[in-house]
């Protein structure tokens, strides 16, 4: 699927496929409620500025969801279409959609009517960027509570610019600023009691969002060596400081430990570093691999080589140095069961591999701080508990959401979270009567 550059004839044409269906299961499979069936009936009938409205109105990260959002598994996956030929483009339309919005000067969002009272948002990713943005909606005062110094949680930290363009993120980020909405920066909520505290500063509710930043490592021999790197730490160093992230993989071979979408991102960033062969090394066998298929599509464009069903034992090390990787290849116990717990390694199948950096991208949980919040809500040493319905937590005018509250997971369902939130928070201090 494309989803930059679109004409406006390449547009027109693209939408006149669509089959105009009836409860349209594209619209129905979009987690964050962004109605492609709508926007994509309006640039058929050349209604640019109503499909940008639509795009944007829908979803405060509309031109960055079309960017980065596997949508092959939803909207797209769900498009009547492939069963003639191939679904809609519809990442390209809404992309199409969303820069046609910005080109001239569409403000899709507006402020509510003041109802005087504040809400607070922890983390200024996507989950707390759209909450923020329906919570000005419907007429709330609200502050942006973020640890780090910019905005856009993994969206500005962990995703590679040739996926998402800052210029993408910087104009969904505008737009939500243009709402009034509070930023404050550098400013972490940490403590057991912290999102109490924020209600006893005078917010109405709090929604709680920080994302998950503590990456997962393997307890194995070498993991300590001057080499070995994190998926969230090379990709941040990569956007932030890129001649630092350079250091560790040019000129090098690299092992990659895990075969999602982030693995897929830290391959890509270290080939654009300048690295030699760049090794997948997972537990999943090629059709059980958890990347998405545009980004496994790019990896194997570029070269990398993939070793599914294989497992890391040991890193080896030389004058305090990665020098290389030693592992097995490995079989499911109980088929289709995919966790690490359940692979079993097969004798005789042992493998070395010459590399200069590890890169382990075997996902991420909770920071302590944001552990201590996820205590407080109900749920100590895990994802807190939310109602999926209202994305409520255990703790009266507390509510959570993104990857806090379900794992890791997409920006569409992240945003889909903060929406949700954001009417339910709506409905709960209208009905209640809460007052700042």
């Amino acid at each position: 699927m494309s989803n930059t550059g679109m004409t406006v004839q390449q547009a027109i044409d693209e939408a006149h496929r669509c089959m105009l269906c009836h409860d349209a299961p594209c619209s129905v499979a979009c987690p964050g409620g962004t109605d492609p069936a709508r926007f994509i009936r309006q640039i058929r009938f050349y209604n640019f500025k109503g499909a940008a409205r639509t795009v944007l109105g829908n979803n405060p990260l509309g031109e960055v969801c079309a960017f980065v959002c596997p949508t092959e598994e939803s909207c797209v996956g769900a498009c009547l279409r492939a069963g003639l030929d191939r679904p809609i483009d519809i990442d390209g339309l809404q992309a199409f959609a969303a820069a046609y919005g910005r080109r001239v000067g569409l403000k899709a969002m507006q402020p509510g009517p003041e109802k005087g009272q504040q809400v607070a948002v922890v983390g200024a990713g996507p989950a707390g960027l759209a909450a923020a943005a329906k919570l000005v909606q419907y007429g709330y005062a609200v502050t942006v509570f973020e640890a780090r110094p910019d905005l856009g949680g993994m969206l500005r930290y962990g995703v590679p610019r040739a996926r998402l363009p800052i210029a993408v993120l910087e104009a969904d980020l505008a737009n939500i600023r243009d709402l009034g909405v509070t930023f404050r920066p550098s400013a972490p909520i940490e403590g057991e009691n912290g999102a109490l505290r924020l209600l006893d500063e005078g917010f109405a509710a709090v929604f709680v969002a920080p994302g998950l930043w503590k990456p997962y490592r393997l307890d194995l021999p070498g993991m300590d060596a001057k080499g070995v790197s994190t998926a969230i730490e090379f990709l941040a160093t990569g956007l932030t400081d890129p001649h630092a992230a350079a250091n560790l993989v040019r000129d090098r071979n690299v092992a990659v430990i895990g075969g999602g979408s982030v693995a897929m991102d830290v391959a890509h960033t270290a080939k654009l570093l300048g690295a030699n062969r760049i090794y997948s090394i997972a537990l999943e066998s090629m059709t059980e691999l958890p990347a998405a298929e545009r980004e496994f599509d790019s990896a194997l464009a570029e070269g990398v080589i993939f070793k599914p069903q294989c497992q890391v034992t040991r890193v080896l090390v030389e004058d305090g140095a990665v020098s290389g990787v030693e592992g097995v290849e490995t079989e499911w116990i109980e088929p289709g069961k995919l966790v690490p717990s359940n692979a079993r390694p097969i004798e005789g199948t042992f493998f070395r591999l010459r590399v200069g950096a590890v890169i382990l991208s075997i996902g991420q949980g909770l920071t302590q701080a944001a552990g201590m919040m996820a205590a407080a809500a109900g749920k100590a040493g895990a994802m807190v508990s939310v109602d999926p319905e209202t994305q409520a937590t255990k703790v009266e005018r507390i509510f959570a959401g993104g990857d806090f509250s379900r794992g890791a997971g997409t920006v569409v369902d992240a945003v889909g979270d903060g929406k949700r939130a954001a009417a339910a928070i709506h409905e709960f201090l209208t009905s209640k009567g809460v007052s700042a």
